[in-house]
């Protein structure tokens, strides 16, 4: 899906509060920034034509075999390796992110009867979390499981270790330095998977497909926790609440910083078009996911200031459209 994603600021000039995009907004990347700076080099000669160094690094990390992960431009790029990779029978939940069936209806099923589940944890756009005892189970209901953690940061719950992921054998797990790090304009996610799977998989790896200053970056992170985002929860449950007593509008229960909601009565396009044009708010239309209604949206929490300026802004429109 080329379009139709959220953080389209770029269709409505001067956005001062974007809910639309999950990524954290806080983290500063200064630090990051002065270090690519200080390596002008990396321009001028290809990277590695896969990202080995940073392979490597990652596995130091997880204290996992290097042969069990591959860095991709993104998570985006992961999901559709994995399709390409894995011709398999597939069941998606819905809602969730639109790419994993646009990336299994790119690469057709093969004569197989083998089941493969794609779910995302954190769920994008419900921000629920299925827990470690449950994933375990679902490992042992399927020949393979893929789990997109790139919202791991997101939330409280726990997740599935790469450790653990590699012991089951038919489970893939997807990160992204994107959420992690808050560094979208990168492109630089990676899969963690038993050594077979992640062999299969690396050989429909284009070459060079993640920068030298990608790589670099991911290095740079890698060695600096400090520059992890650090996500609000208690703001983000207090918008939540806050949300949930405007007249109208209804909150699903979430496990993550980011939350659909719905408005009865009014379109979704309406309001994101409205906050967009009188307050500079942008929000995410969510009615292109699947399962969802032309009333769903999906916000994610900012600082308490925006917030209670988000709430105001939506009950206004809610009052000035029904008077």
């Amino acid at each position: 899906m080329i379009e139709g994603h959220g953080d389209d600021a770029y269709r409505y000039p001067g956005i001062r509060s974007d809910f639309s995009s999950n990524i954290c907004t806080t983290t500063s990347h200064r630090t990051l920034m002065a270090h690519l700076a200080a390596h002008p080099d990396l321009l001028a000669h290809y990277p590695e034509p896969e990202a080995w160094s940073l392979e490597r690094l990652i596995a130091e990390h997880y204290d996992i075999d290097p042969a069990s992960v591959i860095v991709t431009n993104g998570a985006t790029e992961a999901i559709y390796l994995i399709a390409q990779t894995f011709r398999l029978m597939r069941h998606i939940g819905i809602p969730t992110f639109q790419e994993y069936d646009d990336a299994c209806q790119m690469f057709k099923v093969t004569d197989d009867d083998r089941k493969m589940l794609w779910f995302c944890n954190p769920n994008n756009p419900t921000g629920r979390v299925v827990d470690s005892m449950r994933q375990k189970r679902i490992a042992k209901e399927y020949d393979m499981v893929v789990i997109d953690q790139s919202y791991e940061r997101y939330t409280r719950q726990g997740l599935m270790a790469p450790r653990t992921a590699i012991r089951h054998g038919n489970v893939v797990l997807i990160y992204s330095f994107t959420k992690t790090y808050c560094v979208p304009g990168l492109r630089l996610g990676y899969i963690v998977a038993q050594q077979n799977l992640a062999a299969a998989i690396r050989q429909y790896l284009r070459p060079w497909s993640v920068s030298a200053l990608a790589i670099e970056a991911g290095k740079f992170l890698l060695q600096h926790d400090e520059l992890i985002c650090q996500p609000d929860f208690s703001e983000a449950r207090r918008l939540h609440e806050l949300l949930s007593r405007l007249p109208g509008v209804s909150v699903e229960p979430t496990h993550a910083t980011f939350m659909l909601a719905r408005i009865e009565g009014h379109i979704a396009a309406d309001l994101k078009d409205y906050l967009a044009h009188e307050h500079k708010m942008l929000i995410r239309d969510a009615s292109n996911f699947r399962g969802l209604t032309p009333q769903h949206f999906r916000v994610a929490s900012q600082t308490p200031a925006e917030n209670d300026a988000l709430v105001t802004a939506i009950k206004e429109y809610i009052e000035h459209r029904t008077q």
